[in-house]
């Protein structure tokens, strides 16, 4: 557990994991988000709109990758996420939300780290970076 920006390493991976991504879930995010709909809830109607089926709602994917670094450190703040959507993180498929430390910033208490939410095909849906902060060290 990474509780300081001391403990952080250049290049180290966070623990990745897979994420609830079922039908279920999606649906029910998007319903509390006020985005009810087929697209989010039902992979027929979502067809019927011209996706490939149900997908889950973007918002929820980058609560993923926020999950993962809270995770990972749980005293980090998030000061800024970005995000690009490649493709849907479609819902009933499993994907997997990882990231790897890129920089390092030990004067500001700054850590940058690429993000990746990939299905089982290996195929990168979401990619992303975040620069996360750390409280200063008190003595």
């Amino acid at each position: 557990m990474i509780n300081c920006i001391e403990d952080v390493e250049f290049g180290a991976d966070l623990p990745a994991f897979v994420p609830d991504t079922s039908l279920t879930k999606g649906g029910q995010f998007a319903k509390l988000i006020g985005w009810d709909g087929p697209r989010f809830s039902d992979h027929e109607g979502a067809r019927k709109e011209g996706l490939p089926g149900a997908m889950i709602p973007g918002v929820m994917s980058q609560g993923f990758l926020v999950a993962m670094i809270h995770h990972w450190a749980p005293s980090a703040n998030i000061i800024n996420i970005d995000t690009v959507f490649r493709a849907p993180v479609m819902a009933d498929e499993a994907h997997t939300i990882s990231g790897v430390v890129t920089d390092i910033d030990t004067d500001a208490g700054t850590v940058e780290i690429d993000l990746t939410v990939a299905n089982t095909k290996q195929e990168t849906r979401v990619f992303g970076t975040a620069t996360i902060g750390f409280a200063a060290a008190t003595d």
